[in-house]
């Protein structure tokens, strides 16, 4: 599958998904999926006044999450290629008390921001999913200000041996019937699974990070590491 092919596939997918995104992250993610983004972000050393980005925002969950910290005097822009997501991240807005957020649809290989814009440059459940990820983690540290932080939150490979055959039956068989269940695409939540079985994200997001001249990196697993949670920061240029 080409890039685009790729673009297209994840595109149209989280657009069927959109609807019933948020109840059925709560139903899988067993309501943890809140608590990861809170961590993620408690790493971020953003102050209030400061600016963040999300990309891959889906329906905004991270961004509100960034909002919160940053506060009135704040800045945070979510980005997504799906319209849909984007309609329901800003309707989400719209009923809370985090003013200071906005959401645009963009690509998020191709950021439509100057270089060292934000403090902070998040990315929750996306990167196994866009089509070339040294492309997006370029972009990403590209518009993070020197000093900053980039951060992905991603699903991973269970580490403890005790669990990975339960995780991996509820992973895989159970999740994508329980997603029906509450109202979703059968082979969309099959999807997910398959994602990350091709993505060993604890590994290749480390790397990628490294190589895009990210430093300082720490890598935190939750959930026995079936989430993972990574950071980098961008170093001042040297003279």
């Amino acid at each position: 599958m080409s890039d685009l092919e790729k673009e297209a596939y994840v595109e149209s997918l989280f657009s069927i998904v959109a609807p019933k995104y948020d109840i059925i992250n709560t139903v899988l993610s067993f309501t943890r999926h809140k608590t990861w983004r809170r961590f993620a972000v408690s790493k971020s050393g953003l102050r209030p006044g400061d600016s963040a980005l999300d990309i891959c925002c889906g329906t905004g969950d991270f961004a509100m999450e960034l909002a919160r910290i940053v506060g009135a005097n704040g800045m945070v822009v979510g980005i997504d290629f799906s319209i849909p997501m984007i309609r329901l991240a800003e309707e989400k807005a719209n009923r809370s008390d985090y003013k200071c957020v906005s959401f645009i649809a963009a690509n998020a290989s191709s950021l439509p921001f100057a270089d060292d814009s934000f403090e902070c440059v998040t990315v929750g459940f996306g990167l196994r999913n866009v089509a070339n990820i040294s492309k997006v983690v370029s972009e990403m540290v590209r518009v993070t200000r020197p000093g900053g932080k980039v951060i992905s939150l991603e699903a991973s490979r269970i580490t403890s041996p005790f669990l990975v055959l339960p995780w991996r039956f509820y992973f895989c068989t159970l999740a994508p019937w329980l997603a029906k269940l509450f109202g979703g695409q059968l082979e969309a939540y099959k999807y997910l699974p398959r994602s990350v079985s091709k993505f060993d994200s604890r590994s290749a997001i480390a790397l990628e990070f490294e190589c895009c001249g990210l430093r300082e990196i720490e890598i935190h697993d939750l959930m026995f590491g079936a989430v993972c949670v990574h950071i980098g920061t961008k170093l001042y240029n040297e003279l």
